[in-house]
């Protein structure tokens, strides 16, 4: 006979599933440690548990002494424009540069835009943001024989749209690895939230009709804040006979 759910995890399940249908809103006060140990007969220790498990998925934060409250919905993201894709879901982004430069890559940048010896990449590193809350931190290596003069934009919009509409580039596919991590105190004060909390790593190719490699990224999220959509075409040559 298997195991049974352990009483947290059944205990957050329950508390999930009341934000999800009573549709309760941002900022919602919950139950504390001490009403959901009564409620259901468990120890406090039991139900901090819970609350912890909810808290380190994003759906609930706590501020102490006031209380444990419904955390605003993540931002779904399919991989693309960061601009795009907020602006898609009809919240408002915005880029605040932080530096730009001109640089030789180091040796993974080289290699994942396919440039030859002694060549130049074109860096910027952005703070996003939806609707003036810091979501990621962006790093972007543009070759610099395509994007000459990139630097004189002041960075605070899409670059997909300057690479479109300024140098002629018909992007055609991304695609990029995820990776759960833990952001240090630098990337945790600029994303406003406490050290050592949870971050995305998305390393990010993308390229153009022809096949090149036009931007190489890399990505921080906060975890709290942002989820991914993943979709992938199945067909019978995909499946194997379990």
């Amino acid at each position: 006979m298997p195991p049974a759910t352990p009483r947290y995890i059944q205990i957050a399940a329950l508390v999930r599933d009341r934000i999800e249908t009573e549709q309760l809103g941002p900022h919602t006060l919950l139950p504390s440690e001490r009403e959901l140990a009564e409620q259901h007969g468990v120890s406090r220790m039991t139900a901090r548990q819970a609350l912890s498990l909810l808290e380190s998925e994003g759906v609930v934060y706590r501020k102490p002494p006031r209380g444990t409250f419904v955390a605003e919905p993540r931002v779904r993201f399919h991989i693309g424009s960061f601009s795009e894709e907020v602006s898609r879901l009809g919240r408002r982004p915005a880029a605040r540069l932080l530096w730009a430069e001109t640089q030789r890559p180091m040796p993974a940048v080289q290699h994942a835009l396919g440039l030859p010896d002694g060549a130049e990449v074109h860096v910027f590193h952005r703070l996003r943001t939806v609707d003036d809350v810091p979501f990621a931190l962006e790093t972007t290596f543009l070759p610099a024989d395509l994007t000459p003069g990139i630097l004189d934009d002041p960075g605070d919009g899409s670059l997909w749209a300057v690479l479109r509409d300024r140098y002629g580039l018909d992007l055609a596919r991304s695609t990029a690895v995820l990776e759960s991590i833990v952001l240090d105190d630098a990337s945790s004060a600029q994303l406003g939230v406490r050290a050592g909390s949870a971050g995305t790593l998305l390393t990010r190719r993308t390229e153009d009709a022809s096949g090149r490699c036009v931007e190489y990224a890399r990505d921080v999220y906060r975890a709290d804040r942002a989820s991914f959509e993943v979709s992938e075409r199945l067909g019978a040559h995909r499946l194997s006979p379990v």
